[in-house]
């Protein structure tokens, strides 16, 4: 499991491609980080866009380099609308999806928006440095703690990775300010959701400030091949949840090998 670098900005995006065996437990699982997090570093000399386009294809290649026919999506924050872009690029790929969190309508879009909604109609020097001030050490332990029944459980890897990290702030403002293309795709994840209607978990941190619970049963309402559940954490489940999630996981492919 492969964390980003800032703030809620944690974007998992796993692939669970089929190997000899039927059993969920047997599947080969390829998780890339996304250029920008985790360990992966991009060169300079590249000039690198970081936006969920430049992301997304980022990834389909690296899919089709390792020749990867058939798939299950694994998605988290960020890796949402990075996987529903491959989704719909390459429809006969995924055999099914495991949504974290990971958001594809208005209605699951939470209050704690708001800063990042101000950064969107006025991109300006002032509402970024706002938003920067939030991305320190101390801000980013209460992005982890947001929602966490138990206030003594040990976050401090998690967040300490993320502020860590040299030169990330900039990159998470630019992913920041242009998750607002992101709303413009929602009607086009949902197409897909309709068209394909592919197996979907939605397994979601209740408590999320970002992504709130109506964004999970919203999978429901285009794809009746959705199943919900939720888990009594906030927006960062596998760090409380990862035993529950692993099992709901396993079930869930189960089921559809079976």
């Amino acid at each position: 499991m492969r964390r980003s670098c800032c703030c809620f900005t944690v974007s998992q995006l796993l692939l669970f491609s089929s190997g000899s065996s039927s059993r969920a437990d047997q599947y080969h699982v390829i998780a890339p980080d996304l250029p920008g997090f985790g360990f992966t570093e991009v060169p300079d000399r590249r000039h690198y866009k970081y936006s969920f386009d430049g992301l997304a294809e980022t990834i389909l290649a690296f899919t089709d380099a390792l020749g990867l026919a058939r798939y299950a999506l694994y998605v988290f924050d960020y890796g949402a609308p990075t996987g529903f872009r491959l989704a719909m690029a390459r429809p006969d790929r995924v055999t099914a999806i495991v949504s974290q969190n990971g958001n594809a309508y208005e209605e699951g879009l939470g209050s704690a928006w708001a800063p990042i909604r101000r950064y969107w109609s006025q991109p300006s020097s002032q509402n970024r440095e706002a938003i920067r001030k939030a991305l320190n050490l101390e801000g980013l332990r209460r992005e982890y703690s947001s929602g966490i029944s138990n206030p003594d459980f040990d976050r401090a890897r998690g967040y300490t990775l993320d502020a860590a990290r040299p030169g990330n702030t900039d990159i998470q403002l630019d992913l920041f300010l242009d998750y607002a293309n992101n709303l413009r795709l929602y009607p086009a994840f949902q197409e897909y959701f309709r068209r394909s209607q592919p197996p979907l978990l939605a397994i979601w941190g209740k408590h999320d400030p970002y992504f709130v619970p109506a964004g999970a049963e919203a999978f429901r309402r285009d794809n009746p091949n959705a199943v919900v559940q939720f888990l009594d954490t906030g927006h960062f489940a596998l760090e409380t949840h990862v035993e529950e999630i692993a099992l709901a996981t396993r079930q869930f492919f189960a089921k559809i090998v079976g």
